[in-house]
């Protein structure tokens, strides 16, 4: 079903209950999109960080598996333990070493034991409370291990130049907020709220794929926006004709932007003298 023909697509809720729904045909493919363009940096920051053989991992939010089975694959980790609160894309890739478990992030009874590495990609933005979430996962991080925290940061602002791309974006966030609370203003906060979550050393890095036409990037934004065109389209700033140009423009020649980044910033927990 199109985006734009489902009556369901304005109600508020969570991320993959308003939109995003993991049972819509193609959203795992769309999830996979965005693996192809961060997984490669995501995977060299971990493995520089010592993720490796004999650690014990907590993927949270893991989608489609593609971090945790290049933990276990490349990287040698002893152990990952997959958490979302929809499984279904999980269970379709077992790998020697994965663990899938259907879980809620935010539930108080969330409590799966310590790890070695805990990581989150691109879940916390959409979620409420996120600076008590980013405690409660550093709780979850053995003494000498380390959390690893990456969501997106919108680059557009008011002196971007305006092109079908940067007013789509706009709108994107803008709608998302509405409709399931994404917010990813607080993002560049996240080495001060690691810090005050009692890790040390904290840094950050950030990463902006290229938008070219077909590459991975660009065909996951064009799907994002298919599938959250109706609270796009509540915001007023845009309407489905301006969404069909914006994909068009993703695809040509003439693309002439800076795709959101993805900010990750990690922590080590102290080991106690």
């Amino acid at each position: 079903m199109d985006e734009r023909d489902d009556p369901d697509a304005q109600e508020s809720g969570r991320y993959g209950e308003a939109v995003f729904r993991p049972e819509q045909a193609g959203e795992g493919e769309r999830i996979d999109f965005g693996a192809l363009a961060y997984d490669d940096i995501t995977m060299a920051r971990l493995r520089t960080l010592g993720a490796g053989p004999g650690w014990h991992c907590l993927d949270v939010g893991a989608g489609t598996g593609t971090v945790s089975r290049r933990l276990l694959e490349e990287a040698g980790v002893e152990s990952v333990l997959a958490v979302d609160r929809d499984v279904r894309f999980l269970r379709e890739r077992p790998v020697p070493g994965l663990e899938v478990r259907e879980a809620d992030v935010t539930a108080p009874d969330f409590a799966p034991g310590r790890f070695r590495l805990v990581h989150a990609r691109f879940v916390l933005m959409h979620l409420p409370e996120h600076e008590r979430l980013i405690g409660r996962l550093a709780e979850l991080v053995a003494p000498g291990g380390v959390l690893v925290l990456s969501d997106a940061i919108d680059l557009t602002s008011d002196r971007t130049p305006p092109t079908p791309y940067s007013e789509v974006m706009r709108a994107m966030w803008r709608g998302l907020r509405e409709t399931i609370g994404t917010d990813v203003s607080w993002v560049p906060s996240y080495p001060h709220l690691l810090r005050r979550a009692g890790l040390e050393p904290v840094a950050a890095e950030i990463h902006v794929p290229p938008l070219e036409p077909g590459s991975p990037i660009s065909r996951f934004w064009a799907d994002t926006w298919e599938r959250s065109r109706a609270a796009m389209r509540a915001t007023g700033l845009v309407d489905d004709a301006f969404v069909d140009t914006a994909i068009r423009y993703l695809d040509s020649e003439e693309c002439a932007a800076l795709s959101a980044g993805m900010l990750t910033a990690w922590g080590r927990k102290p080991v106690k003298r």
